[in-house]
Order: structure tokens, then sequence, then C-alpha cells
């Protein structure tokens, strides 16, 4: 997904309170302040409560959902006829910031700050976000941004990338 239409939606869920965060590797790129590779899609987190409003802005715009082995009510993919790509994570939170229901968030992982294209957007923690690249089949894509949210914040690297970083440290 184009940072142009990053940018576009960021806007329009700001216009309409949808009090999304960005998460994946835009909110890698946000965290470090630039665009460090192409993303697929946009991946967003927000409350269970604003999903309708999101789809039905979406929908008015040409955006369908995309069936996904893994899609429920909480994690699904919206996609407009131009390749625009939506993955969408919604969740709900107790008072005290613990997660209620949908995907697991928690009030401290949508705490991040950063800036894409020189816009300010909100984003999934950089520790959060790399505690997020484990527990799956990694990629050299997930291993480019755990190692550069990795260095520039001064998180330890979780062992599950120690083959790639021993064939970084080979040349």
């Amino acid at each position: 997904m184009e940072v142009e239409a990053v940018l576009r939606f960021w806007e329009l869920a700001r216009r309409n309170a949808l009090d999304v965060c960005i998460d994946g590797g835009w909110a890698v790129d946000a965290l470090l302040g630039e665009q460090t590779r192409p993303h697929n899609d946009l991946d967003i987190a927000l409350p269970a409560a604003r999903v309708p409003a999101l789809r039905s802005l979406l929908t008015e715009r040409g955006f369908q959902e995309i069936p996904q082995p893994d899609s429920w009510e909480h994690n699904f993919v919206l996609r407009a006829a131009n390749g625009e790509t939506l993955d969408v994570h919604s969740y709900e939170l107790h008072p005290d910031g613990s997660n209620r229901l949908g995907v697991s968030y928690t009030a401290h992982h949508l705490s991040g700050q950063g800036s894409i294209a020189g816009t300010q957007v909100r984003c999934i923690r950089p520790d959060v976000l790399v505690g997020f690249h484990t527990g799956y089949e990694i990629d050299a894509n997930d291993w480019h941004d755990v190692r550069l949210l990795c260095e520039r914040f001064d998180i330890p690297v979780p062992e599950i990338y120690a083959p790639f970083q021993k064939a970084d440290s080979r040349g």
C-alpha cells in the first residue's frame, strides 16, 4: 500500500473519530520515521465499537471484505478495486487498559507514536511490535523490521531470529 493511500486513510479515520492505531509494517516505519520497505497492506487496530463506522465509510469508497482463513469479527481484510488493502484488528479494553475481547491488544500496546511522511500517527509501541514478530514462521521481511526496531530502540533481538543474525554476520 502506497504512502499516499495510508495518509488518505489516516485522515479519513481521524476526521471520523475511528480511534485507529497503526500496526504491522507501517507501524514499524512510522516508529522509524521513514518508509524502509514496500507494504502490501495497512494493518490497523481500532475499538470494536468503531468497526461499523469503519465498514460504512469504506463500503462507500468501494472496499469489500476479502475472506481469509483466519477471518473473524475482530480480524478481517477490506480491499478496494484499486488494490488498497486494510488488515483490520479490533478489540475492547477494560477500564484498567487490559484486554476484554477481540484481538488481544492492551492500552500499553496501543501507546506508540510515530510519523508517516511527516504526519504524526498513533501506532503500536516498538517493544510490542518486536514481540508481535514472533510465534509464527518468520521471513526476511520480519527480520528486516525486527532488526531495525531492535537497533533503533535498543531492544534485545528475540532468539527466533538467531539464524538471520548468523547469516548477516557471515556477510
